[in-house]
């Protein structure tokens, strides 16, 4: 018979390709879990890995097995969250969050989270949306916050609130009392938005309707700070969300500006699987989120 600890330790070698790193995940010798590597592979009657000096590669039938073996384990933990259901809000939670969320909504929320659920072991991956959502698919993950909409089959969605964008540009710029921004506006200057796989980028690219890249840079940034800077040194403008107002206004030497209404905005909600057994848990840590955030969303209304 497979065992739980096989499918395990075959899944950590699966994702990091490697057996040492894998061991380390699974706090177990290597050779631990190469014994079990190896009776997996003897019970299935196929090679799993093609081993190397650098690593291990899944084969042919590797990648079959590992498609099906996050599932499975999914499924276990589920069944776990399924038996924890009826106390409170408790145990291990693996939460995913976007980077242009994530340093701006955790800093208010741990401290609510630890005090109000004391017993809850809270682990955090920030990483772009899609590496989110196949994580959570695969069961490495239980809640996502991030932007909706989330289009999976697998996956269930709740809105938490609305998150507009203002204009951000440097400080030194002129404008005019009470004048409000256009999407033509950014079509006429540079346009400073995060690297490819972000969902903020393609946000501001769908607002702006913009179709040519001429004026559009991103140097690689993959944090709203550094782009932030950029602004601030006058190198082009940027779309800032309200819920980065605060912090970054701070950061950089730059002034806002609201958009002509309908101005542009996104969703920022909640993620899980629809097999999980935890929504009433992830409702009551929505409504903990909205609250932590609300501070931070009054203080850009002034703008």
């Amino acid at each position: 018979m497979i065992s739980f600890k096989q499918l395990r330790y075959f899944d950590a070698v699966a994702r990091t390709s490697h057996f040492g790193k894998a061991a380390e995940q699974c706090t177990v010798t290597q050779p631990a879990l190469s014994m079990q590597i190896q009776e997996l592979e003897k019970f299935l009657g196929v090679q799993l890995f093609e081993r190397s000096r650098n690593g291990a590669m899944l084969t042919e039938a590797g990648r079959e097995v590992a498609g099906r073996a996050s599932k499975v384990l999914a499924e276990l933990r589920d069944i776990v969250d399924y038996a924890r259901r009826g106390g409170g809000v408790a145990g291990p939670l693996h939460l995913g969050v976007i980077p242009s969320i994530a340093p701006y909504v955790l800093p208010a929320l741990l401290p609510v989270v630890r005090d109000t659920y004391p017993d809850l072991e809270l682990h955090l991956r920030e990483t772009q949306t899609q590496h989110l959502i196949d994580e959570l698919v695969d069961g490495h993950l239980d809640l996502l916050l991030l932007a909706l909409p989330v289009e999976h089959g697998e996956v269930e969605t709740t809105k938490l609130f609305t998150d507009r964008f203002l204009l951000a540009m440097p400080k030194s710029r002129r404008i005019i009392n009470r004048v409000r921004a256009t999407p033509e506006l950014l079509q006429q200057d540079r346009l400073l938005l995060l690297e490819e796989g972000h969902c903020l980028r393609d946000q501001a690219l769908a607002f702006c309707e913009l179709r040519r890249v001429d004026n559009i840079d991103t140097f690689g940034a993959s944090n709203l700070s550094t782009i932030v800077q950029m602004v601030a040194n006058g190198l082009g403008l940027t779309l800032l969300p309200e819920l980065a107002v605060d912090l970054e206004v701070r950061r950089g030497d730059i002034k806002l500006m609201r958009f002509v209404d309908p101005q542009p905005r996104r969703t920022i909600g909640l993620a899980w699987r629809k097999s999980s057994p935890r929504k009433r848990h992830f409702a009551e840590l929505g409504k903990l989120i909205t609250e932590a955030t609300a501070a931070q969303m009054q203080l850009s209304a002034a703008v």
